[in-house]
């Protein structure tokens, strides 16, 4: 536990959190500023302060996680037309919080949230450029 984390003081029991799911890896509760009615945040219970700090394995139990819950919204929540999975990874890609969290939010159209690419489609990548990436990318993998 890191004792200045938000989340992991959370699950200790030593701040307030509406618990809608817990196992032996993560656990998930509602976000206290949803993007709409039923977001949650799909936690590890180990603090993991980005991607890089969390095993494989239980970064994989999240999004299993998050796609059971996905279902319980949809049950739940008549009007969640659309889900989406968000985990943002560094200050550059919005987290905020430094403990790995799964966003789990439920969307209908209309609902005034979204994400949008600046250029997105204004120009197409070219092909030796890309293949260029993809060969340097799986070198490290």
């Amino acid at each position: 536990m890191a004792t200045n984390c938000i989340f992991c003081r959370i699950l200790a029991g030593d701040l307030p959190g509406s618990l809608v799911y817990r196992d032996e890896q993560c656990a998930a509760f509602l976000d206290i500023h949803p993007i709409n009615p039923g977001h949650l945040l799909v936690v590890p219970l180990q603090h993991a302060s980005g991607l890089a700090d969390l095993p494989p394995d239980v970064g994989g139990h999240l999004f299993r996680v998050g796609q059971r819950l996905s279902l319980a919204l949809r049950q739940t929540i008549p009007e969640a037309e659309g889900i989406n999975l968000l985990l943002s990874d560094g200050a550059a890609a919005g987290q905020e919080v430094f403990h790995v969290h799964l966003h789990v939010i439920p969307r209908h159209r209309g609902d005034g949230s979204g994400f949008r690419f600046r250029g997105a489609g204004l120009h197409t990548a070219a092909r030796p450029q890309l293949d260029q990436l993809a060969a340097d990318l799986a070198a490290h993998l």
